[in-house]
């Protein structure tokens, strides 16, 4: 296990009362469902992130994005640990997703949060251990 934690972000995009989430391929968590997001780079802030992960892995712009929770991610296997930061994302909600990194991204799409996919990458997971509902929060 590295010797500090890394930060990840997931951002969370509604629409309709959906949320955009991505199945992972060639990374921690291969297989499983997660928010758009990666690694904070450095010197870079949350926003600016979380408006970068996002374009690049699926070309949506996002005019503006808000810190909303954290969580504390082990992944034992991996030898990894996480600090994640869940971003809100404000966007032109006609813009559709197009998977851009289909060699981190199995397949990407809109899901109801009462009916998402399984299995959960553990960020999530810990996100809904945690009780959070972004569907609760006047987020469109």
């Amino acid at each position: 296990m590295d010797d500090l934690p890394r930060i990840g972000i997931g951002v969370i995009l509604i629409k309709e009362d959906k949320v955009l989430i991505l199945k992972r391929k060639n990374s921690h968590g291969n297989g499983d469902w997660a928010f758009p997001g990666g690694n904070l780079e450095f010197k870079e802030s949350p926003e600016e992130g979380a408006i970068r992960e996002v374009m690049e892995e699926t070309g949506i712009k996002i005019d503006k994005a808000e810190f909303l929770t954290i969580t504390n991610d082990i992944f034992e296997k991996e030898g990894k640990h996480y600090i994640t930061l869940f971003m809100k994302a404000y966007f032109d909600t006609s813009q559709e997703p197009k998977n851009l990194e289909p060699n981190k991204c199995e397949e990407l799409g809109w899901f109801s949060w009462n009916d998402l996919p399984n299995p959960l990458f553990t960020p999530f997971k810990n996100l809904l251990n945690k009780g959070f509902n972004p569907l609760n929060l006047n987020l469109k």
